[in-house]
Order: structure tokens, then C-alpha cells, then sequence
């Protein structure tokens, strides 16, 4: 027992006696450094700091002791630190270079590249170049793609410079958005309507709550309500509220021994003028009021029945089509004559421009004459293309087109100016796609549909789209009789639904899928 406690305590000797030599060593090491350090400047005293490191890593060099006595001397010199030497270690440290994002191991090494193999021989400035260093090779390689692109393209540039800023332009952290960088949809769906097919339904019948045992000769939507107007031979006028499901019927007004000819709304939709077949007076409804109007007689006009007649989209004049090509203006408050004009033959159609300054009259010998309505001046005449006798006319919205129809079928479309200015003016298209007379011609309010329509036939309606100016293939339905000799045909003020009337007394009703409002 006492042989192991006399062991002990020459262990804890040895021990301390290293201890105590460690110390000595370690003051004796930083009075020369800290010597060192006064006699240099503060650039070579940083190098040596770089170069052999810290004090501390310094001592734990000079001390190479087993790990016993390293981890006694560690804690004598944890002991022996201060906070100044801690700040000084981190004033030390030097921020680590950056690494590079993937690394070839086979790049490290001095390889040569054969440049006899049969894809590498346009890369050859001189036979002797058999082989060529990596390195050169790669050069190589990248003066042949400058060569064929012409210079180094953008999206290669390692740093792409930004554009110059205006001054005053504040400073954006987000960089630039680039299209190779970014995935998407970068296609966004069109606004306008494509060509080919149109997207439709058909729905309940308009005027199903009140059907016609007579022909239907008007369709018409009002201009600000959701509402649709029926009129035909069966002597009434009929309102119907558009909603595609059940269509309620809102009135119905029975004109006795008149079957309506014709029947449109007023400009500001308050009013409905009706017109007979051999009467020389019509009516005026006033919706607000809740009465029938006949008006028998315009005083200075001499006329046997008033049958064709156009509002003009101001609502200021009624146009009415008399014999013998005469064109009578009427103010549209009072109903009083303004003036008389004639034109070449007979009156085949009448049409309004979209703003009511100008009126079109085509004739049965084929021409057009466009008068202004202030002056009741006729400011052209041209000669519709290959037309034998006028039957239609109609002018866009947006009065960029004129419409033409015939009797042969042929419908010319023709640029607005150029109606204006030429006596013979190409048409823009030839639509050939009906045979019989084109009796009914009318643009939706986006100018991007023209329906076309004779009423010598059934299902004879298209639906050209504009301005590719072709043809819907899938309106009317093949093989399917379901259009029975049209008579008129509308389209609602935001073309959501469009609407014809049949000689059955059906006023068939579709929903145009691309346009959502009424």
C-alpha cells in the first residue's frame, strides 16, 4: 500500500514538474515573439502571423507531448488566455476563397487530344498539329462556335452587363427577367375570337312562351336591356326577357289587320317602329309610356306604303325607301319630312353608318351610292364588284367594313375608305358560300362576325369570321334541316347570344361561348 502511494506521488511529481517546464517554455516563447513583433511594422508582422499561425498553434507545435500531457498543457493555456488574444485570433482569420460549383477530376490532368480523328480535322491549323493539349483544344473548340455564331452570344457571357439606368431611376434588387432562365406559360390565350370552328349551344327558342303560327320576319335585342323583340305576320309584337333557360315572356301587343313587315328599336330602346307590307302608315310604340302611336300621314310626302325602313344609330332620323329609288329623311321626334333624295333604278337595301353621318343605298343595278346625311349630298358612287342586283347591305361597328350582298348569293366586303374614295373598288373578299339571294346581312358589335343569310333556302346561314373572312364550319348543322328560309337574324350588344327568325315562326336562339356578357 505504501509502495503504490510513494508511486502515486512521484507520478503527480513528474508531472508537475512538466507542467512548471511547459510554462517556463511558453513565456520564454512569447517574450521573443512579443520582441519580434515591437521590432517589426504591422505588414511583416501580419505576414509571419499568417504564415505560422496564431500563438497558441504555435505553442501546441513546440509542446509535442503525448496526449496526456497535451491535454494538461491545453488547460494551462486555457487558463493562461484572455479576452484580448480571442479578438486577436479573429482579427487573424481570412475569409475563405470561393469554391468553384462542380469540379472535373479529369481536368486536373495534362491530357492531349488526338486531332487525327476525322471530327476533329477541321480544328487543324497545320498538318504537324497531331496533338494538341487540352487546354489548346478547348481554345480551339471555342474560336470555331464564335466563328459560326459571329461573336459570343449573350446567354454565354459569364457576366452579363446590366443596362445603363436613367437617371432619377431608383435601384431594383431583382435582376432583369431573362426567358432562358424562367419556365412558363409564356403563350397567353387570345382575346380575339380564332377562325374554323365557333364555340355555340343552341337554347329554348326565344319566343318559346309565345311561338307564332306565321312567318317571323323581325328579330331584334334591345340596345341596353336584356331583352329580345319578336314581331311578324301573325299581327303582334312580342318582348321576351333573354336568360337562354326559360326566355319569360314580358308583353305582347296585338296590332289589328297589320302583320309587321319590319320592326326595330329606337336608338335609346324607349320606342319600337313597325311597318306593314301595303299600308302607307305605321306604328309607334311607346314602351315608357304604354302606347300604340299610329302615325297615318307624313305632311309634304306623297307615298303609297311605307315598307323598308332604317333608325340611325343616333336616333335623330328615320330613312324610309320609297318608289322609284327616292330616299326620304325623317326627323325621328316629330316624324316630319327633311328631305328626299333618289338614286340610279330602284332601292334594294338601306344602311347607316355606325356614327349616323353618312346613309348607304344599293341599288338593283348593282351600285352604291353614299350620301351625307347633313348635307343630303351624295359625296360617291361605285360599282359593287360583279353584282347584278342589290339585295343587302350592312357597315361594321366599328366602320372599318361595308357589306355587300347580291342576287346571284355573293357578298362582297369592301374597306370602308375605299368605298369612299373609288368608283371601283376591290373587295377585300368574295363570299361565295350561298346560292341564292343574300337577303340578310349583319355585323356582331365586335366586327369579328358576319352572318350571312338567304331566305330562299334552308339553313341557309353562315357565320364568316373576321377578318380571315372564312367561313365557321360547324354553324348550321350538317345534315340537320333546323333553319327553315331565315328572315332576319341579331346579334345581342355584347354578342353573347345570337338570334334568327324562321318563316316557321321560331325565333331560334344561340349562345356564343366566347363572348360571356349579353
Amino acid at each position: 500500500m505504501e509502495g503504490l502511494q510513494s508511486a502515486a506521488k512521484s507520478k503527480r511529481g513528474v508531472a508537475q514538474k512538466r507542467g512548471a517546464q511547459a510554462a517556463a517554455l511558453e513565456a520564454k516563447v512569447r517574450r521573443r515573439h512579443i520582441k519580434a513583433l515591437g521590432e517589426k511594422d504591422e505588414s511583416e508582422r501580419y505576414l509571419e502571423e499568417l504564415v505560422f499561425g496564431a500563438e497558441d498553434e504555435l505553442i501546441g507545435r513546440l509542446c509535442g507531448a503525448d496526449k496526456a500531457h497535451d491535454t494538461v498543457t491545453g488547460d494551462l493555456l486555457a487558463e493562461d488566455s484572455s479576452d484580448a488574444e480571442v479578438e486577436d485570433e479573429s482579427r487573424l482569420q481570412v475569409p475563405s476563397a470561393k469554391r468553384a460549383a462542380w469540379e472535373d477530376e479529369d481536368d486536373e490532368a495534362d491530357e492531349t487530344i488526338d486531332m487525327t480523328h476525322r471530327y476533329r480535322k477541321d480544328l487543324l491549323k497545320s498538318d504537324a498539329e497531331k496533338l494538341l493539349p487540352k487546354q489548346k483544344f478547348k481554345q480551339r473548340l471555342k474560336e470555331q462556335f464564335q466563328k459560326a455564331m459571329g461573336g459570343t452570344p449573350a446567354w454565354a457571357e459569364s457576366n452579363l452587363k446590366k443596362k445603363t439606368k436613367k437617371k432619377g431611376e431608383e435601384d431594383s434588387d431583382e435582376d432583369e427577367d431573362n426567358l432562358l432562365q424562367r419556365t412558363g406559360n409564356f403563350v397567353a390565350p387570345s382575346d380575339s375570337l380564332p377562325r374554323g370552328i365557333i364555340e355555340m349551344k343552341k337554347c329554348l327558342n326565344a319566343n318559346n312562351e309565345r311561338p307564332s303560327d306565321a312567318k317571323l320576319t323581325t328579330v331584334k335585342f334591345h340596345p341596353a336591356a336584356q331583352v329580345i323583340m319578336t314581331a311578324g305576320f301573325d299581327q303582334s309584337i312580342s318582348l321576351f326577357q333573354v336568360d337562354g333557360k326559360t326566355n319569360p315572356k314580358i308583353q305582347s301587343i296585338h296590332l289589328e289587320k297589320f302583320p309587321v313587315f319590319k320592326a326595330r328599336f329606337s336608338a335609346d330602346g324607349e320606342q319600337v317602329i313597325a311597318t306593314s307590307m301595303r299600308n302607307k302608315m305605321f306604328y309607334v310604340y311607346d314602351m315608357m309610356g304604354g302606347k300604340i302611336i299610329p302615325v297615318y300621314g307624313i305632311r309634304g310626302l306623297e307615298i303609297n306604303r311605307i315598307k323598308q325602313f332604317e333608325v340611325s344609330p343616333d336616333g335623330s332620323f328615320l330613312l324610309l325607301s320609297g318608289r322609284s329609288g327616292y330616299l326620304h329623311l325623317l326627323t325621328m321626334k316629330t316624324k316630319e319630312l327633311v328631305a328626299s333624295m333618289k338614286i340610279n333604278g330602284n332601292i334594294g337595301a338601306t344602311a347607316f353608318s355606325p356614327d349616323g353621318s353618312t346613309m348607304y343605298a344599293h341599288s338593283d343595278e348593282g351600285e352604291v351610292f353614299i350620301w351625307d346625311v347633313k348635307s343630303r349630298k351624295c359625296i360617291n358612287k361605285f360599282t359593287d364588284d360583279g353584282c347584278l342586283r342589290g339585295t343587302s347591305i350592312a357597315a361594321s361597328r366599328n366602320g372599318q367594313y361595308v357589306a355587300c350582298g347580291s342576287s346571284s348569293g355573293v357578298v362582297n366586303v369592301y374597306p370602308h375608305d375605299a368605298c369612299l374614295s373609288k368608283s371601283n373598288p376591290k373587295p377585300l373578299k368574295a363570299i361565295m358560300n350561298l346560292v341564292t339571294s343574300a337577303t340578310s346581312l349583319v355585323f356582331n358589335p365586335q366586327t369579328e362576325i358576319l352572318a350571312i343569310a338567304s331566305d330562299l333556302a334552308d339553313d341557309a346561314v353562315k357565320l364568316v369570321h373576321i377578318p380571315s373572312f372564312t367561313v365557321f364550319s360547324n354553324f348550321p348543322l350538317f345534315r340537320k334541316k333546323s333553319i327553315h328560309l331565315a328572315q332576319c337574324m341579331d346579334f345581342s350588344p355584347r354578342s353573347g347570344f345570337f338570334s334568327v327568325a324562321s318563316n316557321k315562326g321560331k325565333a331560334l336562339l344561340y349562345r356564343l361561348k366566347h363572348y360571356t356578357n349579353f
